[in-house]
């Protein structure tokens, strides 16, 4: 596949026929083929390059639907920059971003920024000419209540290469997932996209019930959430007629507590335990850093996991997570971050992310990105990303003291 998703969507378009994407929510659902899909980013990258705007940095303000992920999609095909959807507040994403446009709902235009809708960017796809870009050209800026995270394309083809990789997911599996502005466009849209695989969107404010049973409706085998998500399904009315047996990986950042208890709910419905996929995620590293398949927790004495001291298993301990092996191509340390030495194996340190899903770095802010986006080992010229996150590597496995943060 090619080394953007302009690249891979089209050859995906040429080689696959029929629905790929469907978009859901109680109102009904509608449904986008690879080649409509590549067609639609086509006409508005045409549209956004007649208008000045390649290279242009734009805000994409439209609902979590079929239409945004075109737009999104139609400013690489423009070689410009997205802005998804903001999770902070949108004042501080106009200055801080200062987009040259954005793409608006009908009848929603933005005060100060030059506003485009879908019905305006309609320009015919056979126009289209493959901008000037590769895996190094920045793609998104990608914003989560901090600075804006500049995301290249190169980093979104291998953050979606090493979702497949994790969920051992191909072209035969199902995916469901609410769509968002990073993990979930990398999970629900590119990763789908690379593997030729069909994927139900849900909108993020989307219930519990409404993601559960397009899962069950559609015998999809990959999804997941947050804790939260979870949480909240665990104890949603009305679904006992669900069919959970073919969901097979449900990833999630979430505690084993919340596993138990939405296992225990939906175990009559199929679902399995081991069904389970902890992982660890950062916006910084383009969604998924490790990840595995069932939930394995160990007790430790909480007094050890301070960093540089040896984490020790404690039959009555606070129980800690396996977060499973780094994804491929990744390489993650437990380092001294007052030293940059790596930590004995089994001692506690922050953790450094190394590989070609580490996002560039804070728009605008070249010395915090310095800091945290270019650490580097002792005796080592490789760069890695600071997560300012506490862990540990305890039989394989990276484990995550997510009550404990480097000061």
């Amino acid at each position: 596949m090619g080394p953007t998703f302009v690249d891979v969507l089209g050859e995906r378009a040429a080689a696959a026929a029929g629905p790929a994407f469907e978009f859901v929510d109680r109102s009904g659902h509608v449904s986008l083929g690879f080649d409509e899909l590549d067609e639609r980013a086509r006409s508005i990258g045409a549209s956004l390059v007649a208008q000045g705007l390649a290279g242009a940095r734009i805000l994409v303000l439209l609902p979590p639907d079929l239409d945004f992920v075109a737009a999104v999609l139609g400013c690489w095909y423009a070689g410009a920059v997205a802005v998804p959807r903001p999770d902070r507040e949108l004042a501080f994403v106009l200055e801080d971003a200062d987009p040259a446009a954005a793409i608006v709902p009908p009848g929603m235009p933005l005060p100060g920024v030059a506003s485009l809708t879908l019905a305006e960017l309609t320009k015919p796809a056979d126009g289209w000419r493959r901008p000037d870009i590769g895996p190094d050209s920045l793609a998104l800026l990608h914003y989560a209540g901090g600075p804006g995270v500049m995301v290249s394309h190169g980093n979104l083809v291998a953050g979606a290469r090493q979702a497949g990789r994790l969920f051992g997911a191909g072209a035969d599996a199902g995916v469901v997932t609410r769509l968002g502005a990073c993990r979930g466009l990398v999970t629900g849209v590119l990763h789908p996209v690379l593997a030729g695989a069909r994927a139900t969107l849900l909108s993020p404010r989307a219930g519990a019930d409404e993601w559960l049973r397009a899962i069950s409706d559609r015998g999809a085998r990959v999804s997941g959430g947050t804790e939260r998500d979870f949480a909240r399904a665990a104890v949603a009315d009305g679904l006992d007629d669900l069919d959970l047996s073919t969901w097979d990986i449900a990833f999630t950042d979430g505690s084993t507590a919340t596993m138990d208890v939405f296992a225990d709910r939906f175990v009559r419905n199929g679902f399995r335990r081991t069904s389970f996929f902890p992982c660890y995620w950062l916006p910084e590293a383009t969604a998924l850093v490790a990840g595995r398949r069932g939930p394995v927790a160990t007790p430790f004495d909480v007094d050890t996991l301070a960093p540089g001291r040896l984490a020790k298993p404690r039959a009555e301990g606070t129980p800690v997570l396996d977060r499973g092996r780094p994804a491929d191509e990744l390489e993650v340390a437990i380092v001294d971050p007052l030293t940059g030495t790596r930590c004995p194996d089994g001692t506690a340190g922050e953790i450094w992310v190394s590989g070609p899903n580490v996002a560039v770095g804070y728009l605008g802010r070249p010395d915090v990105s310095e800091h945290r986006f270019c650490a580097r080992l002792t005796g080592s010229t490789d760069n890695f990303l600071r997560t300012g996150d506490v862990g540990f590597v305890h039989d394989g496995g990276l484990h995550v003291a997510e009550f404990l943060a480097v000061a």
